[in-house]
Parts: structure tokens; C-alpha cells; sequence
């Protein structure tokens, strides 16, 4: 993508296209966060659950991750007969998981449906199991038919700092304007999780859809 006197022109695979602005709205779900331990890489390893449950009925699951992703996979999978336990490194369940969705996962927990280890540290995944550090320091280990490492996901910065959008290095934040969503780029503007940078939760869609529209608009007016 090029920038030249005000227009942007957009260079794709199937065409190009002239713009006079760009939203840019990439996510960042294609890009998971490793742990970096051995087995990772393992063919029953994933990192996203696909909302079906089924395949893994009588299965003995393993979902690594303390957030929603996590429990909302936990809850699908022993609704469809899996034997489920969580590794979490946190000490206790996380303050962003959903408030509806909690009580039926720690009536879960304390009735011993789902077996939740905190304070678990992953050091291993074999073929058949997880190897883990729990609370205690101890090694552990939970046998896995099947692992969802649901430990989250982290934007691709490269375009938007290609085209000269500032990222701060500390949150993964763009500079934006928080009203309009138009980046420090004049005509680039971003909407969806990666304005949010490392933070999913900071942000909502809907409203960074109705600003940039907004401002577009007002802009084209002026124009006219």
C-alpha cells in the first residue's frame, strides 16, 4: 500500500485499489501466544478450539489457559463427555472471565467434573500426557489424549508500522485517536481487537465501526 498526494492505493493479489482512507482491521487470532516448551508442536496440540465438542467425547483433554477461551472450551468439551482438566498458572480464577459463564465452571471445579490445577507451570507435552509444575513446585503430569493450549494471541504489527503507524512496544497499542479511531497516519484508521494491542478486552468493535464511519463521512462533506 502507497500514499501519494492524499490517496492511498492499494496493491492486492486480484487488483489495485484507489482510496482516499484505509481501515484496517487484521486481528490478531492468527497469530498464537507459544509457551515454547517441548511438544508444542505435537499433532494433538492446538491453539484454538473450534466449538465442537463431539470429537473428543471420552477423550481425556487438557485446556492450558485461565481465561475465557479456556473455560468456554472446558464447558463444551465435558458437555460432550470429555474428561477435562485445566492447567493455570494464575493462583486464582481470572477477574476477566465472563460473570455469567463462572458459577457453572466453579460448580464444575468443586464438584470434581473439572480437574483445575492453579499456579501450574507447563514444562512438557508428550504424546500422552502434559508435565507440569503445580502450587507446590512439584512435578505433575495429567494424561492427554488431546491438548488446547489456550494461552491467547498477539497482533501482527508489520503493516501498520510499514505504512507508519506508531506501535508502543510496552501494550502492542497503535497510536490512535480514541474518538475518530484514525491512527497518527492521516487517513489510515484501525477497528476490531487490534486496536486493543495485547489487550482483547480494552476494546469493542461495534463502537470503532461507528467512529471511523462517522468521521469519514463528516471529512467527505467537507471535501464536497
Amino acid at each position: 500500500m502507497t500514499k501519494q498526494d492524499g490517496r492511498f492505493t492499494v496493491n492486492t493479489s486480484k487488483d489495485d485499489y484507489a482510496c482516499d482512507y484505509v481501515v484496517i482491521a487484521t486481528g490478531y487470532y492468527d497469530h498464537p501466544n507459544y509457551m515454547n516448551v517441548k511438544g508444542e508442536d505435537l499433532p494433538h496440540v492446538y491453539h484454538y478450539f473450534f466449538k465442537e465438542g463431539h470429537p473428543y467425547f471420552d477423550k481425556d483433554v487438557t485446556v492450558i489457559g485461565g481465561k475465557n477461551s479456556s473455560v468456554d472450551a472446558a464447558l463444551e468439551l465435558v458437555k460432550c463427555g470429555s474428561r477435562v482438566t485445566v492447567l493455570y498458572r494464575g493462583t486464582e480464577y481470572s477477574s476477566s472471565i465472563k460473570p455469567w459463564i463462572l458459577p457453572e465452571f466453579e460448580a464444575l471445579v468443586r464438584n470434581g467434573t473439572i480437574r483445575m490445577e492453579f499456579g501450574a507451570q507447563v514444562k512438557e507435552i508428550t504424546e500422552e500426557d502434559v508435565i507440569f509444575t503445580n502450587q507446590q513446585n512439584q512435578t505433575d503430569r495429567v494424561k492427554s489424549d488431546y491438548v488446547f493450549a489456550m494461552t491467547g494471541y498477539h497482533p501482527d504489527h508489520s503493516f501498520l508500522e510499514k505504512m507508519g503507524v506508531t506501535i508502543d512496544q510496552e501494550s502492542g497499542r497503535p497510536a490512535f485517536d480514541e474518538e475518530t479511531m484514525e491512527t497518527n497516519v492521516e487517513g489510515i484508521f484501525i477497528a476490531g481487537v487490534i486496536a486493543a494491542g495485547n489487550n482483547a478486552n480494552e476494546i469493542f468493535i461495534e463502537n470503532g465501526k461507528i467512529s471511523w464511519r462517522t468521521h469519514c463521512r463528516r471529512n467527505q462533506k467537507k471535501k464536497n
